[in-house]
């Protein structure tokens, strides 16, 4: 039996049956989130609901942005601009509510990556999903946050969606350069790296869309970039696009670790295998169940 066959029959096998409580005050249940191969436990609630515009047209930024706030914060040897105006979506647990079942669901993921890491240092982590609206950016995030609580780590969240960026949404930052501008020259990584106060956590906003994502995180400044990163950050979570596009595969040679994240019963058995295929499945950690109320379809939508 082939690794992909073995993590799908133990998903069936295991607590993909629980449900999470409804979060405290949350306008919406905390649908249960459960790994296999790395995690068997729930996890924290999916992205919202909102319907996801329209990815944007191709605008690369530059300087006509405004700081947004002082920079006065210094965060991994870097001069980074502290967010002063910050407000954290509701589904960051591991931020806004630290004590929850949910929250502390995302912990024991962070334990398990760093059990999985056997001598290997897993500094860079991926995390996607077979398609969209899976709940990726959400447990990226989450996952980021819980990491930089730990004790004196460097934690960068990376936005490597170019094709609709989300993570400074969920931190109610405004657009302002990111890693596209980085990239292609127009803005310093100094001016790029976001601190999120309080969360001990800096963040590289996508920066935008670009017209041709996957040969910019194929191309020769991002794995500079990524190797720059290394050398000043602990763990870097990277909230990349589903599967079903070129680029997640083209950040492939620049990770240490994937984490796919999956409907349950919404994502099929054979987009989960299309995914792991894509995304060089030796690096994969696990799966993160999200709506894991009954086992996975073969044949669901």
């Amino acid at each position: 039996m082939n690794r992909i066959q073995q993590i799908l029959s133990k998903a069936e096998r295991d607590g993909t049956a629980r449900r999470l409580e409804s979060l405290e005050a949350a306008p919406a249940s905390a649908p249960q989130q459960t790994t296999s191969g790395l995690l068997d436990a729930p996890m924290v609630p999916r992205a919202s609901h909102r319907p996801s515009p329209p990815p944007p047209a191709f605008e690369p930024l530059s300087d006509e942005f405004e700081p947004i706030g002082q920079t006065d914060s210094t965060a991994a040897g870097f001069t980074t601009v502290t967010a002063t105006d910050a407000k954290l979506d509701p589904v960051l647990v591991a931020a806004v509510k630290p004590l929850s079942l949910a929250a502390e669901q995302y912990r024991s993921l962070r334990s398990r990556i760093a059990q999985s890491e056997n001598g290997h240092g897993m500094r860079v982590i991926q995390v996607s999903s077979p398609g969209r609206k899976d709940g990726k950016t959400v447990t990226a995030v989450n996952l980021a946050l819980t990491m930089a609580q730990e004790f004196q780590r460097r934690v960068l969240m990376l936005d490597a969606d170019l094709r609709q960026p989300g993570v400074h949404a969920l931190f109610g930052l405004q657009p302002g350069p990111g890693l596209v501008n980085v990239l292609t020259g127009s803005a310093t990584l100094e001016q790029a790296l976001v601190e999120i106060p309080g969360c001990h956590l800096t963040v590289l906003r996508a920066g935008g869309t670009y017209e041709r994502p996957a040969e910019m995180i194929g191309s020769g400044p991002m794995r500079r970039l990524v190797d720059t990163l290394r050398t000043q950050f602990d763990r870097i979570v990277v909230d990349s696009p589903a599967a079903d596009v070129a680029d997640p595969g083209a950040m492939a040679p620049l990770i240490d670790g994937l984490v796919l994240v999956v409907r349950a019963s919404v994502t099929t058995k054979p987009a989960i295998a299309r995914a792991v295929t894509a995304l060089a499945s030796p690096k994969l950690l696990g799966l993160v169940f999200n709506e894991s109320g009954t086992p996975l379809q073969g044949d669901a939508a």
